[in-house]
């Protein structure tokens, strides 16, 4: 389980440290993709693996599962830790979510999410507002 928040400095040739209590988690890879809301989604190898393996035994119509598939694998990026816990971020991705010098890495349950620190900002207000109503709403149930 990814949980915490950590902010870091992005090196000269884009690289990022990863949380070193992550690394061990992430030893077998990490796949980087683009999120819903403008950040980068880091999935661990296993986890991406799994989430591919239930899309394709999934019940979406062909037509669907294409355009699902062209999404999140055709922005996606396989990498792998350097020696010294890093992974260099894609500049497709870095664009994508307005990451320049500073990433802020969140954890997210089974996957870890990278922002621009002034978008996490505010996204983190959002969320942190709306998180109790949500919460409410399934107790309700």
């Amino acid at each position: 389980m990814f949980l915490g928040e950590f902010e870091y400095k992005i090196d000269e040739k884009g690289r990022v440290p990863i949380p070193p209590k992550f690394r061990q988690e992430l030893k077998e890879g990490v796949v980087l993709t683009t999120g819903q809301e403008k950040c980068i989604i880091a999935y661990s190898q296993g986890n991406w693996n799994e989430m591919a393996d239930t899309l394709t035994k999934g019940t979406l119509a062909a037509s669907k599962l294409r355009k699902l598939n062209r999404a999140l694998f055709a922005t996606a990026f396989s990498l792998n830790l350097d020696g010294q816990g890093r992974i260099a971020l894609p500049t497709p991705l870095r664009e994508y979510a307005g990451i320049k010098d500073e990433v802020v890495i969140a954890g997210a349950n089974t996957y870890l999410e990278l922002w621009n620190k002034e978008l996490w900002e505010s996204e983190k207000a959002i969320s942190q507002e709306q998180a109790w109503q949500i919460i409410e709403s399934l107790e309700q149930r």
